[in-house]
């Protein structure tokens, strides 16, 4: 018996409740500034990305990695490191 695409993709990215964390708070690494800043779930389950301090506009790199439970680990870091 075939397996349809829906099992598959079941397997691979198992259905939790449906929610997963779409904000993060941070710490600027050039200014120190706590800054709120959005998360996109529909990423994957790990992402890298260079974004702006809303503050003092320096280039972040953000890292965000989701568990099974959609809860998320961010850290920024300066871009130049």
């Amino acid at each position: 018996m075939r397996l349809s695409d829906d099992d598959d993709l079941e397997r691979e990215f198992p259905l939790g409740d449906g929610t997963a964390e779409t904000g993060a708070t941070v710490h600027c690494p050039y200014c120190g500034q706590v800054v709120d800043i959005a998360l996109d779930p529909a990423g994957g389950t790990e992402q890298e990305y260079v974004e702006d301090c809303q503050v003092c506009c320096q280039p972040w790199r953000v890292s965000v990695q989701y568990d099974g439970n959609g809860q998320a680990t961010v850290s920024v870091s300066a871009l130049d490191e």
